[in-house]
């Protein structure tokens, strides 16, 4: 099984080195030096990593016959593609390979169906969860513990306990309606203008899924 475990960034230096954005919690296994991969657009490879270093906080790659950085530049936005056993497993158990969590049912902690999770996107921020509703249309659930409870392979489901709002569009209609209904009332006279109304609040984090 073919797996992107990370997409080539700009060119660093002028010695052919360049910035990966990682898409795998294994770096130091798919990234290794000797590592050759697949890449997408298959024209561009394959590549062997000939080293590997960090700097401020990347990760630096170099590749086997590219010592320049017109050579370097050439490889930008490039996926890396490893070959993948599918029945191998991460060795933390709290890390996931992509494939292991595609087609997974969505529920709520009380069982509530959600929908299927048909991909997940990873973002340089955090990775998301794209879960398909019986309905045909799609929400983003952020791949962070506090949201993501549990993962049961054997069950074939992924339990989330979300927080107000973000499965559920009634909520945020409801919280239009009641805008537009505090400002009639204003508007009237009804309303005490200096009081403090009700805002939304967001959530974030970062969670980490193999790619």
């Amino acid at each position: 099984m073919q797996l992107v475990v990370a997409r080539v960034g700009r060119a660093h230096g002028i010695k052919g080195e360049v910035t990966v954005e990682v898409r795998t919690d294994e770096p130091e296994l798919r990234l290794a030096p000797g590592a050759v991969l697949a890449t997408d657009p298959a024209s561009a490879g394959p590549l062997t990593i000939e080293t590997g270093r960090v700097h401020s906080g990347r990760l630096l790659l170099r590749f086997a016959g590219v010592r320049d950085r017109n050579g370097a530049e050439a490889l930008r936005n490039t996926l890396l593609i490893a070959e993948v056993d599918p029945d191998v497993t991460p060795e933390d158990p709290d890390e996931y390979y992509d494939h292991q969590l595609m087609d997974l049912d969505v529920v709520l902690k009380d069982g509530t169906e959600v929908g299927r999770l048909t991909e997940i996107s990873h973002l340089p921020s955090q990775d998301l969860f794209v879960v398909e509703r019986p309905d045909g249309t799609e929400v983003l659930i952020p791949f962070v513990e506090e949201i993501v409870v549990e993962i049961d392979l054997e069950e074939q489901r992924a339990v989330i306990d979300p927080p107000p709002g973000l499965i559920d569009d009634r909520a945020e209609i409801a919280s239009s309606r009641d805008t537009e209904t505090d400002g009639d009332a204003e508007a009237d006279g009804d309303v005490n203008t200096g009081r403090d109304k009700d805002t939304g609040s967001g959530t974030g984090g970062v969670a980490g899924a193999d790619a």
